[in-house]
């Protein structure tokens, strides 16, 4: 049985006569809805579907927390508005202007994004906008309650806190009451600031009026039965919705599933404050990232949302990642080949459930993946990566591939995988891509011996001789060797001339040492489309000769020669003393470069993506003279992230690099080991 069949099963024992259950998430609109977060809408998703297939009505409640507090504004908006946002921290997003003005406000332009990306997994979601259900004077009644009974609030929220040891238990009861006294359940918006950086100071007896004070200098009188403008701290609202909404079932992230966690808290208050039983409730684990590194988080810019992986993945191939999974075990999202081997994966499922060879979990599974008025072609992903970048992805060609080698799918078979193979390909690995070389590659040639040269004129004239089918032109690339070397080599003796007749192959078609099958890459292409490329009988042409300069003239940069060196510069006096406050405003950490290119309109600085731990960032750095790309690709140097960016030789920089630059030396890049993982702090 599935776990979200077994969590069905507990929803309808617990309460068997319900007419309909409510499955529910929360959801923030702090920034772009991350594909982390979906999790949080799979999971109930996934519990909805059961309950409807053992015949039960349910339906799943998204929760949009559009009323919470703005406590960070994240990397992509900080780059459209810089740091103008900075006085809306402690606003509702929804009082917050969209930074690109295409929607009302801040709140509604990231909610319509997420909805509008999840369109394609078919998904009936009830939603509810929290600053609508506030405003409205919905939770009145609730917030009242939970002043009157704010004392005990705070002794549930106290007794979960880790006790200060160190402290008397006489010292801990003195805080414990004066924190006690104090203690709010709700925060009040200040109406001339629109901050809750307010603090209450004193509640009617009644629980209904408060008096409050805020830090912009605003005193004022709130009527909670005529104003609606404040909000419930979060483990109390959420104990508060549930019973509002009525809540079978919820999920959670781990840190919300902790002993001491939100759920445990707000288990308590929903039970002795509201008289509401809380929801089954399953914590699950965080979505990993293969092939890009760091947690995603939407304050941190990484927008990963489900329009961006849908670019990559079909609907249910990504709903399939999340339901095989049991939800405490994290999964990857792949960036890297992973992603080539989860497709196969869920093509394999598919196919065993449609020939009735699947077990009865698999065939679960494939029934949550299912999306309404969609049917899956299980065109191998693997196949139209190779052959895609082979025929540049070329439609009609592609079809004349998939005839040639025995698999003739259509266009209207491979449409829906094709874009996002070559999504993949050319934005994740741009390496795989294989092109074939416009001149032949005289280099590699010149460096074979002869009994390699003589294979590759063998191989030419059976390829220019033409009339051979597949089969037989698989049979010849391992012949040639053979009747090259001899027939009397050993096994071990002749796979390994065979696997230098095929790099060599490579080489001189792609410029690399791999690539798709070979028998299927020369079969696909048109002969006359690189037969050229393994003809030497001629010599090298002008053309040729002129292509060779360029590529070696770009291959060898040469680094400008930097002013000689001399004495070492004047050791400097120590600077005024700093704080760690100081310090650790400095977000110093570890960044591997991925790629260095030249920037047109500078004679000094090279562009340098780097991976931070949380995705690509891009900074320009003043080294050129003294350094080539191929000197800094792969390797890892320390960067201050928090650097306010600057426009260089208009290219947005994020960032600097720390090097040491002294007359005695030059500019040298502090290097880092590479064993050091990508975004780890320097401390």
């Amino acid at each position: 049985m599935h776990w979200s069949e077994e969590i069905a099963q507990r929803i309808i024992d617990r309460n068997p006569e319900k007419e309909e259950y409510v499955c529910a998430a929360g959801v923030s609109p702090s920034g772009s809805v991350h594909i982390g977060n979906f999790r949080d809408i799979a999971t109930p998703l996934f519990v909805v579907k059961s309950l409807q297939k053992k015949g039960k009505k349910a339906r799943l409640l998204i929760s949009w927390d559009e009323f919470d507090r703005c406590r960070k504004i994240p990397a992509n908006v900080q780059a459209v508005v810089g740091d103008s946002y900075d006085k809306y921290i402690g606003c509702p997003y929804v009082d917050i202007p969209d930074p690109w003005g295409c929607h009302e406000n801040y709140a509604q332009h990231f909610e319509e994004e997420f909805l509008k990306g999840i369109e394609p997994f078919g998904i009936q979601l009830d939603c509810r906008y929290q600053a609508e259900m506030y405003r409205s004077g919905k939770y009145t009644d609730r917030v009242i309650t939970a002043i009157q009974k704010r004392g005990e609030i705070f002794e549930i929220l106290d007794s979960f806190k880790t006790k200060d040891l160190s402290k008397s238990e006489e010292q801990r009861r003195a805080e414990h009451d004066a924190e006690k006294a104090v203690y709010s359940p709700v925060s009040i918006f200040c109406p001339e600031c629109h901050t809750d950086f307010t603090t209450v100071t004193a509640f009617s007896e009644d629980g209904t009026e408060a008096d409050y004070t805020c830090r912009c200098g605003h005193s004022g009188h709130f009527n909670f039965r005529e104003n609606f403008n404040c909000k419930l701290g979060w483990k109390v609202d959420w104990a508060m919705r549930w019973g509002y909404e009525g809540v079978d079932f919820e999920p959670g992230g781990k840190d919300h599933s902790a002993p001491t966690g939100s759920y445990n808290n707000s288990k308590l208050i929903a039970k002795r404050i509201y008289g509401y039983e809380a929801p089954i409730y399953q914590g699950y684990e965080f979505i990993g990232i293969k092939g890009m590194t760091g947690k995603m988080s939407s304050s941190s810019g990484l927008n990963l949302t489900p329009e961006t992986l849908l670019k990559l993945y079909q609907p249910e191939v990504l709903l399939w990642l999340y339901a095989k999974t049991d939800p405490i075990k994290a999964f990857d999202i792949c960036f890297d080949d992973g992603i080539l081997r989860q497709y196969f994966e869920f093509d394999k499922l598919l196919t065993d459930c449609r020939e009735g060879k699947a077990s009865d979990l698999m065939q679960d599974i494939a029934y949550l993946c299912r999306v309404e008025g969609r049917e899956v072609e299980t065109v191998p992903m693997s196949l139209l990566v190779q052959l895609g970048s082979i025929v540049n992805f070329n439609v009609p060609m592609l079809e004349t591939v998939f005839e040639k080698i025995g698999t003739p799918y259509k266009a209207e078979q491979f449409a829906d995988r094709l874009d996002r193979a070559k999504f993949w390909l050319e934005q994740c690995a741009p390496d795989q891509v294989n092109r074939l070389r416009a001149t032949r590659n005289w280099e590699v040639y010149e460096s074979l011996s002869e009994q390699e040269k003589q294979e590759i004129a063998l191989l030419h004239d059976y390829i220019a001789k033409g009339g051979y089918t597949l089969d037989e032109l698989n049979s010849q690339l391992y012949a040639i060797p053979k009747a090259v070397f001899g027939a009397d080599l050993g096994d071990k003796e002749l796979k390994g001339a065979q696997g230098a007749f095929f790099r060599a192959v490579y080489k001189l078609l792609i410029d690399k040492e791999r690539g798709p099958r070979l028998y299927l890459f020369l079969y696909a292409i048109e002969a006359e489309k690189y037969v050229g490329l393994l003809d030497f009988s001629y010599p090298k042409t002008e053309a040729e000769q002129t292509a060779d300069a360029a590529a070696n003239a770009e291959a060898c940069p040469v680094v400008e020669e930097s002013a000689a060196h001399g004495e070492p510069d004047p050791v400097a006096p120590i600077k005024e003393q700093v704080v760690m406050d100081d310090f650790d405003r400095l977000d110093l950490r570890v960044c591997k470069i991925l790629k260095a290119e030249p920037v047109r309109k500078s004679h000094s600085c090279l562009k340098l993506t780097l991976n931070d731990g949380l995705g690509e960032r891009v900074i320009m750095s003043s080294i050129k003279a003294e350094y080539t790309p191929e000197m800094l690709v792969g390797k890892k140097i320390i960067v201050i992230a928090n650097l306010k960016p600057n426009r260089i030789c208009n290219v947005n920089s994020n960032g600097m690099l720390l090097a040491a630059t002294n007359n005695a030396c030059g500019c040298k890049v502090i290097f880092v080991d590479d064993s050091v993982p990508e975004g780890t702090a320097i401390h």
